[in-house]
């Protein structure tokens, strides 16, 4: 089935232990797109200013990726995020973020995506996702990424857009903030209990936990690697995986719901080798399966 995305496309700077990249391609929709890209057809929402280097573009040519949404305006600059790891590269130190297109007007939802049956919501301000939602139709999953300043600043917002999701996406502090709970179970729960199907809590280098609507819970490691170069992007990553592949099965059960947590898990675990998504310059769906082949082997005892 149909997957929508809407959310960022940027350019980045990054700086970690391994290198740095001054002016590089990112934003949250660019590596969901590519992600959910190796499991099925993606329509992409955005908007890119007149800096943004045509060239850029090229990371979504021959992949099933509809750019029809993506918006280029004259007159406006590019959403900029510059920032930098150290140590065990855990969480990103923001130096430098330039807002420009994301402060304006957000991008419409062209009618031929309108009919989308899954859609992901990346990370923004709560009422501008609200916004977006409100033009498809009639999803048969609508899943929203947060964080913790909309939290903070956005409470309400954020309150009233999960009257209308059906699921959440956040990190393991985010989910504490957000309860108030220590207890990340506990957490967990709270959160669905505000009326969604199923919460999503990324735990980074620690895995992810799943918490339904039936109060089941299903924990799962990350995939070990020791290549991590660039830790951007992981987590839409992972999000363009989960969703790619439950848009692909068309289906959200609890086994689809752990399949689809284990290929978020084995995409994320790739795009991190590399800076930017350079990891996807050479690799592809042969590649994740072999890592989902392993995380499978590895969970059985």
């Amino acid at each position: 089935m149909s997957l929508l995305v809407t959310g960022t496309v940027a350019i980045d700077s990054v700086k970690t232990p391994f290198g740095q990249r001054e002016t590089c391609l990112g934003g949250s929709a660019t590596y969901f797109s590519v992600a959910a890209s190796h499991f099925t057809p993606v329509c992409l929402v955005g908007a890119i200013g007149e800096d943004f280097p045509e060239d850029y573009l090229k990371i979504f040519t021959g992949r099933p990726i509809d750019t029809t949404g993506l918006e280029r305006r004259s007159g406006s600059l590019t959403f900029r995020w510059k920032g930098s790891y150290a140590g065990a590269m855990n969480e990103a130190k923001t130096l430098e973020t330039r807002l420009n297109i994301v402060a304006e007007a957000p991008p419409v939802i062209p009618e031929k995506f309108r009919d989308a049956g899954f859609v992901f919501l990346a990370n923004t301000a709560p009422a501008v996702q609200l916004t977006l939602l409100q033009q498809v139709k009639n999803p048969t999953l609508s899943v929203a990424d947060t964080m913790n300043f909309w939290i903070q600043n956005t409470r309400d917002d954020l309150l009233e857009l999960i009257e209308y999701i059906d699921a959440l996406v956040l990190n393991d502090a985010e989910a504490r903030m957000f309860t108030g709970a220590d207890n990340l179970v506990a957490a967990a729960r709270q959160i669905v209990q505000m009326g969604l199907k199923f919460v999503v809590v990324k735990k980074g280098e620690h895995g992810v936990l799943l918490m339904t609507e039936e109060n089941q819970a299903f924990v799962l490691p990350a995939f070990p690697t020791d290549a991590v170069k660039d830790p951007t992007g992981a987590g839409d990553s992972f999000a363009g995986g989960m969703m790619g592949c439950l848009a692909a099965q068309n289906s959200l059960d609890l086994p689809t719901l752990k399949k689809a947590l284990a290929y978020g898990t084995c995409v994320a675990s790739l795009v991190i080798e590399d800076f930017s998504l350079d990891r996807w310059q050479i690799a592809g769906r042969p590649d994740i399966e072999q890592r989902y082949r392993q995380l499978k082997d590895m969970m059985q005892f």
